[in-house]
């Protein structure tokens, strides 16, 4: 199935020169949704892992459906100050600042096998901070799982050591 045909590209959003990849369309067609998810789940299947880990908000799109096809639970990263428990913390550089990322601080057993899913690889700024929240942690990341990939951005440079897939590539 060629997948790209189900993503809408939008020019200049959210700002000139950008073409938006937006994923709701695929979102919207079952058949359509169903295999991309289970296309990651499969390569999901092949790592091992104990859990699955996303960051909000498109990361628990993909990653909550696999977590549930792989009979795994699933752990939320999200914004720093939106979790209710005790967090640990990871900042990462946007274009323009920075942001943080939090996770509960009893989210990873040490020695865990991580799943990272995300909805998009870009410049790899939020999966890096995802990788490092992980490893705080103690557990290892077993493996990376995109629905879309821009490969002009470079997002796997810092990311050679693990095993990465992604569905939709943009080049």
């Amino acid at each position: 199935m060629d997948y790209k045909d189900h993503i809408t590209v939008i020019n200049n959003y959210p700002q000139d020169g950008v073409k938006f990849k937006d994923i709701t369309t695929l979102m919207q067609n079952g058949e359509v949704y169903k295999q991309a998810i289970d296309d990651m789940t499969s390569f999901a299947a092949k790592q091992d892992i104990d859990i699955v880990v996303g960051p909000e908000a498109r990361g628990f799109v993909v990653g909550c459906p696999i977590a549930y096809a792989l009979g795994k639970g699933f752990v939320p990263v999200r914004k720093k100050g939106k979790l209710p428990r005790e967090t640990v913390d990871e900042d990462y550089g946007l274009e323009y600042g920075k942001d943080s990322l939090s996770i509960h601080k009893d989210a990873i057993k040490p020695g865990q096998k991580v799943l990272i899913t995300d909805d998009l690889l870009a410049t790899g700024g939020t999966i890096k901070a995802t990788v490092n929240l992980v490893k705080q942690l103690g557990g290892e990341v077993a493996g990376l799982a995109f629905l879309i990939e821009l490969l002009y951005l470079n997002g796997r440079k810092g990311l050679d050591e693990y095993d990465i897939f992604s569905l939709i590539p943009f080049e």
